[in-house]
């Protein structure tokens, strides 16, 4: 039975009468950018987030660029983040002409160790990028404790609608952040049909800042009070997103169901690390990550048996060939070193049918001569 990491047709086929009417309406309005669904989006995106506003942009990586912009961070300036993330995170600190300062991870949860990041801050810290990965948040308030008093931007691209409980409160991703950030793209949560991002925040002056640099640097057609970017959320893709945001609890709650099923299946295979959920947590289970011995030959053995599994991420930020220039040595970040190594993401998404489950756990556990 062929299981593929992510099958995006059977969640469509669910939602495509309310998607199709959704692209439909803005055909028929021919109002292709920043036409009102965009700005529905962004208040109901706000009010998930539980953050006084949002900004669509148009896409998760410049979702970090304009958040990085707004905060002020310019050349020569440094920015704590974590090696073990995709790509974007590291890439739009270099491209505000910033350094990227990386520091090890829990080992747990792959999120950002905040001790490292209170070792890491000095006066030239301008920011701090925390990244909730896999669909769980970092420990926002540890690591704001530890930026001290730097802003902290809240990677959020893999956690929309994910929370933590702190000091008895119900916390959502981007919620606790000077800005947060979401990525809409296809394999998210909640995925457009092409690319899309959005920024929350809590501070009005940040959000102004934020508008205007989505669209060249003013609020006011033909007039510039700094220079911005061309940065605009579609339409389409808001209209798109506003159809599937009432489905997205759902989801989320059938992908931690289907992780709670592999958690049992795997409870006796002591080869077999499952994911670590701190308690405060409530994660979206954007992947399922296990951590596994022979993590290369298990998914050539999955591949063969026709199931899709995916390595996040094979290579640390610290050592890629781009990054040379920032001095870092191998074994510096051990942990994030080891976690490269180690992990392997398995079919989570929320229209797998317990028969394609158990194929997966079958499979695994024979690997595992279980």
């Amino acid at each position: 039975m062929a299981v593929p990491l992510l099958d995006l047709k059977a969640q469509h086929a669910t939602i495509r009468e309310d998607v199709v009417a959704a692209l439909m309406a803005v055909v028929d309005s021919q109002t292709f950018i920043l036409g009102e669904p965009v700005s529905e989006l962004e208040r109901e995106v706000a009010a998930l987030s539980q953050t006084r506003h949002a900004v669509g942009c148009a896409n998760g990586t410049d979702a970090l660029l304009i958040a990085l912009r707004a905060l002020g961070v310019k050349p020569g300036d440094e920015v704590v983040t974590t090696p073990f993330t995709f790509f974007a995170t590291a890439g739009a600190i270099h491209n505000v002409g910033a350094r990227p300062v990386f520091v090890d991870i829990d080992p747990r949860t792959f999120n950002i160790d905040p001790a490292a990041v209170s070792a890491a801050v000095t006066t030239r810290t301008k920011a701090v990028i925390a990244v909730d990965l896999f669909g769980q948040m970092a420990a926002i308030e540890a690591v704001t404790a530890a930026a001290g008093g730097c802003p902290v931007i809240e990677d959020a691209a893999q956690s929309i609608g994910a929370s933590r409980t702190i000091e008895g409160k119900t916390v959502m991703a981007g919620e606790a952040a000077a800005i947060g950030t979401f990525s809409f793209f296809p394999s998210k949560n909640l995925g457009g049909y092409g690319d899309g991002g959005m920024a929350v925040t809590q501070d009005d002056e940040l959000f102004d800042l934020l508008m205007k640099l989505r669209t060249h640097g003013g609020r006011k057609t033909y007039f510039h009070e700094i220079v911005g970017y061309n940065s605009r959320l579609d339409t389409l893709q808001a209209a798109v997103l506003r159809a599937k945001l009432p489905h997205l609890a759902g989801w989320s709650a059938a992908r931690r169901r289907n992780a709670a099923h592999y958690d049992t299946a795997f409870a006796d295979v002591g080869d077999i690390v499952t994911p670590y959920i701190d308690p405060a947590n409530t994660s979206i289970y954007n992947q399922y990550t296990i951590r596994v011995p022979r993590r290369d030959a298990l998914q050539e053995q999955l591949k063969a048996q026709g199931i899709g599994a995916n390595v996040y991420y094979p290579l640390s930020l610290h050592q890629q060939p781009c990054f040379d220039y920032l001095g870092y040595r191998e074994g510096q970040f051990p942990e994030a070193e080891r976690a490269a190594h180690e992990v392997l993401s398995l079919p989570i998404y929320p229209e797998l049918t317990p028969a394609q489950l158990d194929e997966v756990i079958g499979v695994v556990r024979a690997f595992f001569g279980r």
